[in-house]
């Protein structure tokens, strides 16, 4: 009986119509840049100290600078061994009785006790109005930050399973437009949202529909191209997002305020629906929901668009990758291999998503130029996924997606130690850091889905991928309280993590060139069962990309 995969063969593995769609939902990655990592300049803290309105009219008629007012008014303390004026105490006294004037400014403070800001903060804002500047979210609140980030990552969570759910019921595209249209209605309310709860709220019901459209996408385009095309088709999807980052610090340079920001990122989804004129449905999802004759009147739009003749009897096509048995979440752990790779398939999906927007969250608060620092970091991305297509089929899986992990660990470590004053050199460090954790946040997405059995595949890299948004909810408090003690500290923690990561990387089977596993057997006994191995490895990679609640990574 004719396979949808023989039907493709014939009109286009990925011919022209699949390249236009995959061009469009390529442009997806881009807004969702901006969405995940944008909070460096929306969240962007500048420079600030105690507000005192005595101070302040003294500055207005003096004509001094913030910088004056900073260096004569707010007191000194000890950070990391050198002294710093503080940015959440002033001086408990009045002003007007000091004796300071616009000519006597050599005021004796020694010994003046301190109390914590009591009238909010002046800033530095150096061009930028983040929400951090508008709802004074420093010092004591400053977690609070950190909630905006974990928001994000709590809406993932729960989209990705929601609309992976969605998108099985009632279709890939019909899920993708409508994730669109929430996205647009719930990025305008972050935009337009009169404090910090509402702002926190809208965040979260943002991060639902962003990811699990994205998501969408992902597997629609996976599901009409040829079985040898979907790998790379994958990899470059997901190379777009590192456009977006690219593209991200140029828009935050010429646009300085957080609001329209916001709207920037959210415009393109509004876009996005203009696509139920311009992309089809999966016909794999039709012919799952045994609507084959939509599915055939699909194919042969697609073999017209390619200019293709379809020889085969399409009309009796089937969906050649129904699964008859049912998973669960025991066949995961239940034996010793399973429960192996499903651990430390966990733990580098974690530490994928902790290291990767840490490092991102990082040059917000590194002290020197974001948008050089951003820009700088976002280009050392692009290699990543042509190391990736260069290595996996020479070298294997294993190795490089370890030594991925190992070079971002030992990156992290000794940019922790390298001097400030070596800037370059300390940038460099970081940047091949970033390039590591890039690929192995790349590599985890297809090694994932080759190391299990095929009635279980779906599952697995479902419940493995919820450890990238636990990690993302964990990343922005693991950097921005730790860096509070000491700025290099969360380096350490990321580059234990990475090594960690590397290390049990090498504990799993390398599968470049062997068929996947069918059954759980297969990952026990690999050497066992070997009868055709051809032809179970072909099944295995059709149905291995027919992630129904896929999860294809986290930037």
């Amino acid at each position: 009986m004719t396979t949808f995969d023989d039907i493709l063969e014939e009109a286009g593995a990925f011919g022209l119509c699949q390249k236009r769609i995959f061009a469009l939902l390529c442009l997806l990655s881009l807004p969702f840049a901006g969405v995940y990592v944008g909070i460096v300049f929306q969240g962007f803290t500048p420079d600030h100290w105690c507000r005192d309105p005595a101070v302040a009219e003294l500055r207005q008629g003096c004509g001094w600078s913030l910088a004056d007012t900073r260096r004569l008014t707010v007191p000194l303390v000890n950070n990391s061994g050198a002294p710093v004026h503080s940015t959440c105490e002033q001086y408990d006294l009045d002003w007007n009785a000091t004796g300071l004037t616009c000519d006597r400014q050599d005021v004796d403070l020694n010994g003046v006790p301190v109390t914590m800001c009591k009238n909010g903060w002046e800033y530095d804002y150096e061009g930028r109005q983040s929400f951090v500047t508008e709802f004074d979210l420093v010092c004591a609140d400053g977690w609070l930050v950190d909630m905006y980030q974990a928001s994000l990552n709590v809406g993932f969570l729960v989209g990705s399973i929601a609309i992976g759910y969605l998108a099985d019921r009632f279709g890939r595209k019909m899920s993708f437009l409508m994730s669109n249209l929430f996205n647009a209605i719930a990025g305008i309310l972050v935009a337009v949202a009169p404090n910090y709860i509402s702002m926190m709220v809208f965040r979260t019901i943002f991060g639902f529909g962003v990811k699990g459209g994205w998501m969408a996408a992902y597997v629609l385009i996976t599901e009409i191209v040829g079985v040898e095309y979907r790998q790379t088709v994958g990899i470059l999807y997901q190379m777009f997002f590192s456009v977006g980052v690219l593209i991200l610090p140029l828009l935050a340079y010429f646009i300085t305020d957080w609001r329209w920001l916001q709207v920037v990122f959210t415009a393109p989804y509004i876009v996005f629906l203009t696509y139920y004129w311009f992309i089809p449905e999966s016909p794999r999802w039709l012919l799952s929901q045994n609507n084959s004759s939509k599915a055939v009147e699909i194919t042969e739009a697609m073999a017209k668009e390619n200019k293709k003749k379809l020889s085969k009897n399409i009309e009796t096509l089937i969906d050649d990758n129904a699964e008859s048995s049912t998973a669960s979440f025991m066949d995961l752990i239940r034996t010793p291999n399973m429960r192996k790779q499903t651990l430390i398939l966990m733990f580098n999906w974690f530490t994928a998503a902790v290291v990767y927007q840490g490092l991102i969250m990082r040059v917000g608060i590194a002290g020197g130029n974001v948008y050089i620092d951003f820009l700088i970091s976002g280009l050392v991305e692009f290699p990543a996924a042509f190391l990736i297509l260069f290595t996996i089929e020479r070298i294997g899986r294993r190795l490089p997606f370890a030594a991925a992990n190992i070079v971002a660990g030992a990156s992290c470590l000794i940019t922790a130690f390298i001097p400030d004053s070596m800037f370059w050199f300390k940038t460099v460090v970081a940047c091949i850091g970033r390039l590591g954790i890039t690929m192995a946040f790349e590599m985890v997405v297809f090694v994932n889905t080759e190391l299990y059995p095929t009635f279980v595949r779906n599952l697995g890299v479902s419940v493995c991928s919820t450890l990238c948004d636990v990690g993302g909810i964990v990343a922005p408090f693991l950097l921005y309280r730790l860096a509070v003690i000491w700025l290099e500290l969360p380096l350490i923690i990321f580059g234990v993590l990475s090594f960690i990561a590397g290390g049990l990387v090498l504990l799993l089977p390398e599968t470049r060139g062997v068929p996947l596993p069918e059954t759980i057997d297969d990952v026990e006994f690999p050497n066992r069962n070997k009868v055709d191995p051809l032809k179970r490895q072909t099944k295995g990679l059709i149905q291995s990309d027919l992630t129904d609640n896929k999860e294809p990574t986290t930037v």
